[in-house]
């Protein structure tokens, strides 16, 4: 698992593309998929909010926080472009964030209103994906010849103390 800042750091230009694809409106717009209590996918819109940091989510007491609290596994999915079919894509953990210090700046940062039952979720990064289509898309309607989709992927690495960190 890795923080944004690391997953940045070791692929500047795929996390650059995702990080377009989540903001392509403005603030961060994504679709965030939970494991309900019966093991069942949930999915919600959500503002993902990129620091230098790291990969936030403030979440209000929702279905998706509970299942978030019970089960930290995440997929967050981009919104789709209007132009074309292109998509961003993360798993990994979404983690509460215990740091007053952290959660007073991003707080402050968003004015985030502290008559709200939200809380501060970082999300740790397993895997990334970003896939460009063009402005053909996924699946052209014409009989033209298809586009070239072009396919980026990374893997956080487990090292062994990492493995019996998260046994634990």
């Amino acid at each position: 698992m890795a923080s944004w800042s690391e997953f940045a750091a070791a692929e500047p230009s795929l996390a650059a593309g995702i990080r377009a694809l989540l903001q392509q409106y403005g603030p961060g717009m994504g679709y965030l998929a939970t494991l309900r209590p019966d093991g069942g996918p949930r999915v919600h819109p959500v503002s993902p909010v990129f620091t230098d940091a790291g990969l936030y989510c403030f979440l209000v007491n929702s279905p998706k926080r509970r299942d978030l609290e019970r089960d930290p596994r995440y997929a967050l999915h981009s919104y789709p472009p209007e132009e074309c079919d292109d998509e961003a894509y993360l798993t990994g953990q979404a983690l509460p964030v215990r740091d007053p210090q952290t959660i007073t700046a991003i707080a402050g940062a968003l004015r985030a209103s502290p008559d709200v039952d939200w809380r501060l979720f970082e999300l740790h990064i397993e895997s990334a994906t970003l896939r460009q289509h063009g402005p053909a898309g996924a699946l052209p309607l014409a009989a033209a010849p298809l586009p070239i989709t072009i396919a980026q992927s990374w893997r956080a690495t487990r090292t062994p103390s990492r493995r019996l960190a998260m046994a634990g």
